[in-house]
């Protein structure tokens, strides 16, 4: 594990003395944060608009729904983009730079690279997904939101995020090219946005199988404020099988 960590510390110590972090955290926050006053700005439009009118109930109107859950589901659209962007060069710099070799030859194994390098990129959607919760504690602030559905609808996010940079690990590990690593992890993260989409016309065993498969199903059920074990096996389970492959293809560089 101690070299697990410091493989870690390497690559995290590399990221943030460049100015690369930087970009890529300031940039999805300014998409957050437009995103969110955007959201807001039509929540607070719709309140003025039904108060306005005899006999209205606005109760049916919520911070939660209108803004949070919107929020939640733009920032996860926003990390397919930019978290391939993160770990496309965990190994696929190692090739190039000719530091691959090195790590091959030192008495480190391929499971502390593995590890290693998932830590150094999960602590940096850590920091990208810590930094977007300035938006609820806002509404938390100024508003009345339910605090339960945004916990749990922003711990689905940070799932999603930890699954992404499983698969992102995996296609930079196969390949000595970031910008392919980029694009072949930006396709399967884009294939599991979009696998439940033919469901509703299925039949029940294979809508039931495009539906699970789907990472927007379980992160939306975690937006509503619902914790089901088989959400949390789905995401566990799938950052795990893209571990073991990222695994499997260090190893099989590593005797070639």
């Amino acid at each position: 594990m101690r070299s697990a960590l410091a493989i870690a510390w390497r690559d995290i110590r590399a990221v943030f003395v460049s100015p690369i972090a930087y970009v890529l955290l300031t940039g999805f926050l300014l998409l957050g944060g437009w995103f969110f006053f955007n959201l807001l700005g039509q929540f607070s439009r719709l309140v003025a608009a039904y108060s306005n009118l005899p006999g209205s109930n606005t109760t049916w109107l919520n911070l939660n729904d209108a803004v949070v859950g919107p929020l939640i589901q733009n920032l996860s659209i926003v990390l397919v983009i930019i978290v391939p962007m993160i770990t496309m060069r965990s190994f696929a710099e190692e090739r190039t730079s000719g530091t691959y070799e090195l790590l091959f030859t030192s008495p480190i194994t391929v499971a502390s690279m593995v590890i290693g390098k998932y830590l150094a990129s999960a602590f940096i959607v850590t920091v990208m997904v810590g930094l977007t919760l300035i938006y609820p504690l806002i509404l938390v602030a100024y508003g009345n939101p339910e605090i339960w559905l945004i916990i749990s609808g922003f711990a689905g996010l940070y799932l999603v995020a930890l699954v992404f940079v499983a698969i992102g690990n995996f296609t930079s590990a196969i390949t000595s090219n970031q910008i392919i690593a980029t694009v072949s992890s930006l396709v399967i993260l884009l294939l599991l946005f979009v696998v439940g989409w033919p469901a509703d016309g299925a039949g029940e065993t294979l809508k039931a199988i495009l539906l699970y498969a789907s990472i927007t199903e379980h992160m939306s059920v975690m937006i509503r404020g619902v914790y089901d074990t088989s959400d949390l096996i789905y995401f566990i389970s799938l950052a795990a099988f893209f571990l073991f492959l990222t695994h499997r293809a260090v190893e099989s560089a590593r005797w070639k």
